[in-house]
């Protein structure tokens, strides 16, 4: 067992790493992990997650979000993102069916800033099959190649 003094204390080290940056419940884990006793870091996190301050469906959402504003990717690119922080395949694709009209007209924007960047140095049969390499979604990628 442990004291409330040792609680308190590592406590404040978790939420200074969560207060800094958003973090998933995976990434808290391996950052501490070996440092933090098992069992005081589950009782942490779980401290946490009831505080609201570790909520992975939340960060999933600020994510996403933050891709979209940021980068060009395909729905898989961002949910292979997603899966490499560690989070839940099941809370990710509940996003992804939940919020699948916008993620779809976002990679169909995305396709099209792609096109447009890659279409002075390249064909449009080698754009195509770029972004199929990319994860895109054939269907977009005709519908983004139309409205161009």
């Amino acid at each position: 067992m442990y004291t409330i003094e040792e609680f308190d204390k590592e406590k404040t080290k978790v939420l200074k790493y969560i207060l800094y940056k958003k973090r998933s419940e995976n990434e808290v884990r391996t950052k501490f992990s070996g440092v933090i006793d098992e069992n005081l870091l589950e009782d942490i996190i779980q401290h946490l997650k009831q505080a609201n301050y570790i909520d992975d469906t939340e960060y999933i959402r600020k994510t996403v979000n933050n891709f979209i504003a940021l980068k060009n990717l395909s729905i898989k690119e961002l949910k292979y993102k997603l899966l490499s922080k560690g989070l839940n395949n099941d809370d990710i694709e509940d996003y992804i069916y939940e919020n699948k009209k916008q993620l779809e007209e976002y990679e169909i924007k995305s396709i099209s800033n792609i096109i447009y960047k890659k279409s002075t140095s390249m064909e449009q049969e080698e754009i195509k099959q770029y972004l199929r390499k990319k994860g895109y979604k054939i269907e977009n990628i005709n519908r983004a190649l139309e409205k161009n």
